[in-house]
């Protein structure tokens, strides 16, 4: 079974956080982290893991970014006005529904709608992990915090390649060899 911590493709969810029009040009680093937004998208669709995906206010913040709606392929985001993903009824039904105990966030910004996400969910007796790389705010000081006070909460602060490896578990089979090809 393994750590306790370790993602099990099972049991986790991908939530992508608000990656929309408006908000991503202004991110440090927002190339690099949309890049890894739309690899883990395409890891947890080829693996099978559930994924959810938020807008804020989409009528001032624009829409999903295009590649990463590409990816997403017809997965329907998750409107909200709450910086807290949890604040959103669509949100919680969905993840209730799938009954999932573990939650990867990817997304924008990290002082603010990952890392209220990420406590919520915690309070919700629900592992929480954040792929590091994946995540954004404008000033790398704000995201370098948010990072530390999850970590201190009880947040599993991790990276894209450690979560898709964790989500396979061994090598050689297809699903190895597919998700080996995102990550080159």
């Amino acid at each position: 079974m393994g750590h306790e911590t370790l993602l099990r493709r099972e049991d986790t969810v991908l939530v992508v956080v608000d990656v929309q029009e408006r908000l991503l040009p202004a991110m440090d680093h927002s190339e690099e982290v949309l890049n890894r937004c739309v690899r883990l998208v395409q890891a947890a669709k080829l693996l099978q893991i559930p994924v959810l995906v938020t807008e804020q206010y989409p009528k001032g913040l624009g829409p999903t970014v295009p590649a990463l709606k590409d990816a997403l392929g017809g997965i329907a985001p998750v409107e909200k006005l709450s910086f807290s993903c949890t604040g959103a009824d669509a949100f919680l039904d969905k993840l209730e529904e799938l009954d999932h105990d573990q939650v990867l966030l990817c997304g924008i910004e990290t002082h603010v709608c990952v890392l209220q996400t990420a406590l919520d969910l915690l309070d919700q007796g629900i592992q929480v992990h954040v792929a590091e790389d994946a995540v954004s705010s404008r000033a790398p000081e704000n995201r370098a915090n948010a990072l530390e006070r999850m970590r201190r909460e009880g947040v599993v602060i991790s990276n894209t390649e450690s979560a898709l490896f964790e989500w396979l578990r061994v090598a050689g089979s297809e699903e190895f060899k597919a998700i080996s090809r995102l990550v080159r």
